[in-house]
């Protein structure tokens, strides 16, 4: 094909084109960096430090201390919710991977019981939400009230996930699903043992997507949990840190950090782990969801 008659996108990009990619991908890299790393340092810094600068800091000053870090690990209150939040992030995530991975599948079979009906549904809810209030009257009915399963059946099911997983089990070729048969394989087992296999990369997504929404979620927590001693560590974050309440001081600490400091760091807990799972995951974005989105 002629230079002419090659369409834009494929023309060899030109020095000043690469030099203004450069540039803005570096922009968006330093807006990105930047307030992690005033984060990271002001929780990493002394007392006289953040005194003297009277907000976060950018430059180190008197040196790294992790005296921040030890007094939030020795707060009960942080520690508590940490562990908390791993927890319900870890059964949230499994509750909803397993279930949205059986809607899903039963979807992508055509002739299964109720295939439109449920599958109208589930779309319908991509535009209809049945809204705060109903849904809190809901749990309260049933009795969920201070109690982790408010946190987590609210949002068991994404329709978008389950979406996405659907198109991607449809584009398993057919063929695979008739041989199994034939060898006497029941859909339990197809699932297993060739659907998932299959899907690892779709279902890796949609487990990140499932695990940062737990981790991230306090609102819920801030409906249905009455006791603060239930409270996951976004809702601590947010309690103490967006709305500046007074963190309960560790005891045993000689050089006690400053407020700031200690809510930089509980900051930087709340990061770290979407940070530490996410390069493992990226790999499998444009695989698991724009290839089974486009195929679907």
């Amino acid at each position: 094909m002629s230079s002419r008659n090659r369409p834009a996108w494929e023309e060899k990009p030109s020095a000043a084109g690469l030099a203004a990619k450069g540039a803005s991908i570096a922009v968006i890299a330093l807006l990105i960096l930047f307030p992690l790393y005033t984060i990271a340092l002001t929780s990493l810094s002394s007392g006289e430090t953040v005194n003297r600068v009277g907000g976060l800091v950018v430059w180190p000053g008197d040196g790294i201390t992790f005296n921040a870090y030890e007094q939030m690990f020795r707060n009960p209150v942080v520690l508590r919710s940490l562990v908390v939040s791993l927890g319900i992030t870890a059964v949230g995530t499994v509750i909803s991977v397993v279930v949205s991975i059986l809607g899903a599948y039963s979807l992508s079979r055509p002739g299964s019981f109720g295939h439109k009906t449920i599958l109208f549904s589930v779309l319908l809810m991509f535009v209809i939400f049945p809204g705060l209030i109903p849904v809190y009257l809901w749990v309260s009915a049933i009795g969920l009230r201070d109690n982790y399963l408010a946190i987590i059946l609210p949002m068991a099911v994404s329709a978008f996930n389950v979406v996405v997983l659907r198109a991607f089990f449809m584009s398993i070729p057919q063929e695979l699903f008739d041989s199994a048969r034939i060898d006497g394989a029941g859909e339990f087992r197809v699932l297993w043992q060739i659907v998932t296999p299959l899907s690892k990369a779709v279902i890796a997504v949609v487990t990140l997507f499932y695990a940062v929404a737990y981790w991230n979620n306090w609102f819920n927590a801030f409906l249905y949990l009455d006791d603060s001693g239930k409270w996951p560590l976004a809702l601590v974050l947010r309690t103490y840190v967006v709305e500046s309440a007074p963190l309960p001081q560790a005891s045993g600490l000689q050089d006690a950090p400053p407020t700031l400091a200690v809510k930089m760091a509980i900051v930087m807990i709340a990061i770290i782990p979407a940070l530490i799972i996410y390069p493992f995951v990226q790999k499998h974005f444009k695989k698991g969801v724009i290839i089974g989105a486009v195929k679907g």
